[in-house]
């Protein structure tokens, strides 16, 4: 699963990365190292510009920018917002069959900068987080779907724009810490997952081995668990409780 991730890089700096056009208006968070499902962030999406009176101009070739959206996927049919608190996640496995997802990953598709996420691993009666990140400082994008909703009680409220990460079965030395992990989209592919004219993604629903096989495993505080602590120092490496030594000779991870 996903459930805790950072993002520290500012909109100037990853609308350069992504090449999208910056669409915050201000209201993006400062650097984030405890993002939490309910927080507003940065997601990359790819529209069809509108005219005047809000109608797709589908002629017109397809935009790239970044939108603050709120984490905990609301579906348009909703009758409260708090069915978000259960769609942080989607599972790539179901998502094109269950009817909150199916719509959403058909035609609304997003992808998620973060410069790393938490997980933890379970040892006994312990818990350990881990921080997992890629050495290069490059972004990793989360395979993302989004929505729009209005409360039903209230038709002059303003529209609220969510979205749900996609999760799938942890690859390789990633399962030594958990079992699950955010379904990653190499920037190979950022252009077939964010074209909104493509309604079938089925073929980029698998994590890309090459890219997860760099990804750093590191050991960090467990004060990242309480979501009132933010700041760089839970990003640092720290010594774990049990022998990731013996992990690493297990994995064949690169030492620190």
């Amino acid at each position: 699963m996903c459930g805790r991730y950072a993002a520290k890089k500012n909109p100037a700096d990853l609308a350069q990365e992504f090449d999208a056009v910056d669409e915050t208006d201000g209201k993006a968070r400062e650097a984030d190292y405890n993002v939490a499902p309910t927080k507003n962030v940065v997601t990359v999406v790819q529209r069809h510009p509108r005219d005047a009176d809000g109608q797709v101009l589908e002629d017109e070739p397809a935009v790239r920018s970044l939108r603050v959206m709120r984490w905990g996927l609301v579906p348009f049919w909703a009758k409260d917002v708090s069915v978000g608190n259960r769609m942080i996640n989607t599972r790539a496995e179901t998502a094109s069959e269950k009817p909150a997802f199916k719509k959403s990953l058909a035609q609304r598709r997003c992808l998620v900068p973060a410069d790393g996420w938490y997980e933890w691993r379970r040892t006994g009666k312990q818990k350990e987080p881990f921080y997992m990140t890629r050495p290069d400082g490059h972004s990793l994008s989360f395979a993302g779907i989004w929505d729009t909703w209005r409360d039903p009680k209230d038709p002059d409220a303003p529209q609220l724009i969510t979205f749900s990460i996609i999760t799938t079965d942890a690859a390789g030395r990633l399962t030594d810490v958990h079992d699950r992990m955010p379904l990653v989209i190499h920037e190979r592919n950022w252009v077939d997952w964010l074209d909104p004219d493509r309604t079938e993604v089925g073929e980029l629903l698998a994590p890309p081995m090459d890219l997860m096989e760099t990804i750093e495993l590191r050991p960090v505080s467990d004060r990242v668990g309480n979501v009132r602590n933010n700041g760089p120092e839970l990003i640092e490496r720290v010594e774990p409780a049990t022998d990731l030594d013996a992990a690493e000779a297990l994995f064949d991870l690169p030492k620190p």
